[in-house]
């Protein structure tokens, strides 16, 4: 059976687990109404639409 002849390095075991732990940037859409960009599937922030009717009321 093969066996290593050294221990690997602290600094290549992080490395290893760090390259799944990277963030995705969440997604974005732009608003039909008014065109700010907001999540997708929820209420637009600035117009107050969603599907194309007034959901929440803003100034």
């Amino acid at each position: 059976m093969a066996v290593p002849k050294q221990k690997k390095g602290r600094g290549a075991t992080h490395t290893r687990r760090s390259a799944n732990s990277k963030l995705d940037m969440p997604a974005r859409s732009t608003c039909p109404q008014c065109g700010a960009v907001k999540l997708p599937h929820r209420v637009c922030p600035s117009c107050g639409y969603y599907k194309g009717r007034e959901v929440i009321v803003t100034e």
